[in-house]
């Protein structure tokens, strides 16, 4: 099993495969997708043998990000590997739903299991003005393909402090109808957002205390699940969860780790850095690649350090999928 020295195990990887994304939200990439890394990204046969190996060292979940997993044209044989690596239960990708009508049907077939959409506003101008793209609608049309197909789906809604209350009332009208988990998340900081970060943060705490006032239940939180707290009510199909990376227990329960698009270790989204695993992928020897992931896991520390500003080599969300 893979575990760190503060006996935290790591049951859920979260793997890149392209920090290449074509929005412009405005708290990740407000002046669009620039490369800084000249690196190239793994190959899909490499991005399953990361899987490969962390599914030997008791990885059950695995979920490919980006930037936007869905400009990688071969994201469908990436999906069918993980999906076929003995030990894997489940196959999660994030998008931002751009492409979604026409891939969910791939992304299925090739074997996706659960599916996360970011969607911060269910207004169609403020989701063009957030984005940079005037799609909302056919997002939500791929989102009601993949309910049809059976796929799990979750939509992420980072929290953004003015228009905070009206999102939530649509965004509980929504749910009153459709069985999606929507997922609040504390707009976070990185090392290209400070003023919008300062100007725009909200603590889930002030959404989740309303929630738990209106009778919204806790749900109990699976081996494999995400960093969410997720809460049900009788009269709403859809649930509800808060990822609040600014509480002072976020850290203690983590049970995640990340790869980057170049073949990095991250053993925190806001490491000081990646941990370069690439001589080992590409030497393709599955035994070898696990025992440096897990000797590099005894160096996790025990918290990132968000709560006194320091946001290690995280640029923009886009680097490693959030």
């Amino acid at each position: 099993m893979l575990e760190d020295n503060l006996g935290r195990r790591f049951y859920y990887l979260r793997l890149s495969v392209t920090d290449v994304c074509n929005f412009r939200c405005n708290y990740c990439l407000p002046e669009g997708y620039s490369a800084a890394d000249s690196t190239p990204f793994l190959t899909g046969s490499e991005a399953v043998r990361v899987v490969r190996a962390f599914a030997s060292l008791g990885t059950q979940k695995v979920r490919l990000t980006g930037g936007e997993p869905s400009l990688r044209a071969d994201l469908p044989g990436i999906i069918a590997g993980a999906k076929d690596t003995p030990g894997i239960r489940r196959v999660a990708v994030t998008s931002n739903g751009y492409k979604l009508p026409k891939v969910i049907d791939s992304w299925r077939a090739a074997g996706l299991d659960q599916l996360n959409i970011s969607i911060d506003s269910l207004d169609r101008a403020e989701f063009a003005q957030i984005t940079g793209h005037d799609c909302l609608p056919k997002v939500l049309d791929g989102i009601d393909r993949a309910l049809e197909l059976g796929v799990t789906t979750k939509v992420n809604a980072v929290l953004l402090s003015e228009g905070a209350e009206r999102r939530l009332r649509d965004f509980l009208h929504w749910l009153r109808d459709t069985p999606v988990t929507l997922r609040f998340i504390e707009l976070m900081r990185t090392g290209d957002n400070r003023d919008f970060f300062a100007s725009n943060h909200l603590r889930g705490a002030t959404i989740e205390q309303q929630l738990v006032r209106d009778g919204w239940q806790p749900l109990s939180r699976p081996l494999d699940a995400g960093p969410a707290r997720e809460y049900a009510h009788p009269d709403y199909r859809g649930r509800i969860g808060l990822i609040t990376p600014y509480s002072e227990d976020f850290c203690e329960s983590c049970n995640r780790l990340r790869v980057s698009a170049q073949g990095r270790l991250h053993l925190c989204l806001f490491a000081e850095q990646g941990l370069d695993l690439r001589e080992e992928i590409r030497g393709g020897d599955i035994g070898r690649l696990a025992e440096k992931i897990r000797a590099l896991v005894m160096g996790k520390a025990p918290s990132h350090y968000l709560q006194q500003g320091q946001v290690g080599a995280t640029r923009n969300l886009a680097m490693l999928g959030g």
